[in-house]
């Protein structure tokens, strides 16, 4: 039986993303992005939790969020979870865990009601496929999205 691996997260950039290339000579982009959680507890009291994920993302939308996406400013990722290893210098195994982005919708930010000023509305929603796969994917979603989300 097959599986499924897909994350959605909605949250803030905890930092600038920062934008190197492979050797191959394809873009890499990665990025902090926060998401919080607040409910009230038994006594009454508001509780928050703040969760960090890092995200990676591939190719030319991996420079479109580098150009456009900046520290702060709200938005709307989907991929699929991965975890690599490696060993550090002392020999110990190390971990990280992260979202391999094939979506990425740009929402509005601290103050921010949409898209970025400076962000043509064509670019507000990239979607790419990720190296891994072989398939066929629109370079850029629709200039409105959210419309298409189902909640």
């Amino acid at each position: 039986m097959a599986g499924v691996n897909k994350a959605i997260l909605i949250g803030n950039l905890g930092k600038d993303p920062e934008l190197r290339y492979l050797p191959s000579g394809q873009a890499v982009s990665t990025f902090s992005l926060a998401t919080t959680e607040k409910w009230t507890d038994k006594a009454g009291q508001r509780q928050e939790r703040t969760e960090w994920h890092n995200i990676v993302v591939y190719g030319k939308i991996a420079e479109i969020v580098n150009q456009y996406l900046k520290k702060g400013r709200s938005a709307y990722v989907e991929g699929r979870i991965t975890t690599r290893s490696w060993d550090d210098r002392d020999g110990n195994k190390k971990y990280k865990t992260e979202i391999v982005a094939n979506t990425v919708q740009f929402l509005g930010g601290p103050g921010v009601g949409g898209p970025a000023q400076d962000a043509p509305a064509s670019q507000d929603a990239v979607s790419e496929p990720s190296p891994e796969f072989d398939q066929a994917s629109p370079a850029a979603g629709p200039a409105n999205a959210s419309d298409d989300l189902p909640f």
